[in-house]
């Protein structure tokens, strides 16, 4: 391969995401596959924008440092390693893990935004939607963060009307339809992964 094969995956919040990547890296080797998730790009708490009732809004493309996220891409299409400190929302009790990344001949980006950012979209040679009924994501969002991330239910509840379902409807949803691939992940995602694999397969013996 003259370059690596650029795919993008965004999604709406727990829309099922982490765990459709998390099988694309269980199928294939680092050797083959780089993943870089924009969750590590978040700028600082303290920097973060607040709504009028104090609460971080994690949702808003101006959360992401984008220049660093730019920075690494590039260095990974370049052939080099990158290193990045995974990046903790509420559990301040852990120790933030340091995340090494080698060059592979797919390089997947994921995150909410990664369509929004002109300069990552433009790159992107295969753009994957994954798509779910708002009532399962809620569900979803609610585990994920009252189990992983130390956030009352209270709080996610908030977020999701206030901050989630906006930035969806306006940071998300409009690109949808300038996705190549859509996923309807409401059960599962099985079906799809399987054509995403054997693309891959054939992307990598070019």
């Amino acid at each position: 391969m003259d370059k690596p094969y650029l795919v993008g995956i965004t999604g709406g919040s727990a829309s099922g995401k982490t765990s459709f990547i998390q099988s694309l890296k269980e199928a294939f080797g680092s050797k083959d596959l780089c993943l870089v998730s924009q969750d590590n790009y978040y700028r600082p708490r303290e920097v973060q924008q607040r709504d009028d009732q104090g609460q971080i809004n994690f949702d808003l493309p101006t959360s992401i440092n984008v220049e660093n996220f730019l920075t690494d891409l590039e260095n990974l299409k370049s052939g080099h390693s990158i290193e990045i400190k995974e990046y903790l929302f509420q559990n301040e009790e852990k120790t933030p893990q340091l995340i090494c990344m080698e060059a592979a001949p797919i390089i997947v980006v994921e995150g909410l935004f990664i369509f929004h950012y002109e300069q990552i979209f433009k790159q992107l040679d295969l753009k994957i939607f994954i798509d779910a009924n708002d009532d399962i994501k809620l569900d979803r969002r609610i585990r994920r963060d009252v189990d992983e991330r130390g956030v009352s239910k209270e709080i996610v509840l908030y977020q999701w009307q206030q901050h989630v379902v906006p930035s969806y409807q306006k940071y998300l949803l409009p690109y949808k339809e300038a996705a190549d691939i859509v996923i309807n992940n409401n059960e599962h995602f099985l079906t799809s992964l399987e054509v995403i694999k054997n693309h891959f397969q054939k992307i990598l013996h070019k």
